[in-house]
């Protein structure tokens, strides 16, 4: 995974963050009922994949740089948070630290083995950190990928998703 240093997770941090800035300006917009509607996705709705994501760099982040994990298993996070206003703050606290982390980074510390009890398998898990590193940044585009698509059948106009696109002022939460 030579690919992967210090610089490709600080590109993948600020994409992050653009990323869910639009997506937190979106549901700013939209009613808690539309947020909450059954959208035939494998998390439901909009907020309840919102909140997978959310969940799931939170559990990331916990297995990375320690600190407490969050609450319950995968089946449980669509509900990490109650309303889009709650997803909002946490969200751009998980951003915030997930940029931290990435300005900080030095490319050794992606180096060596992660392990971790994994809910999902019920087992431990051992897998090279950089891998895992790209795994979470890969999980949250694959999510709003799903996002956009919700957004898009609703009629909503969903975010500009391209990588070539972000701004380059910086990460801007």
């Amino acid at each position: 995974m030579a690919m992967v240093d210090a610089g490709y997770c600080l590109w993948m941090a600020r994409y992050n963050a653009w990323q869910n800035r639009q997506l937190r300006a979106i549901f700013a917009d939209m009613s808690a009922a539309e947020l909450a509607q059954e959208r035939g996705a494998f998390f439901g709705s909009l907020l309840g994949t919102a909140n997978h994501v959310l969940w799931a760099d939170r559990m990331w982040m916990s297995r990375l740089v320690g600190g407490p994990a969050p609450g319950g298993g995968i089946s449980d996070s669509p509900r990490f948070t109650d309303s889009a206003r709650d997803w909002d703050i946490a969200r751009f606290r998980a951003d915030a630290d997930i940029l931290l982390w990435a300005e900080r980074l030095r490319s050794v510390e992606l180096t060596g083995m992660l392990s971790w009890h994994s809910g999902a398998l019920g087992r431990r898990v051992e897998k090279p950190r950089a891998l895992c590193v790209v795994h979470m940044f890969n999980h949250q585009t694959h999510h709003r990928g799903q996002i956009h698509a919700m957004l898009t059948a609703a009629g909503r106009a969903a975010p500009v998703t391209d990588l070539a696109f972000m701004p380059e002022d910086g990460p801007s939460l």
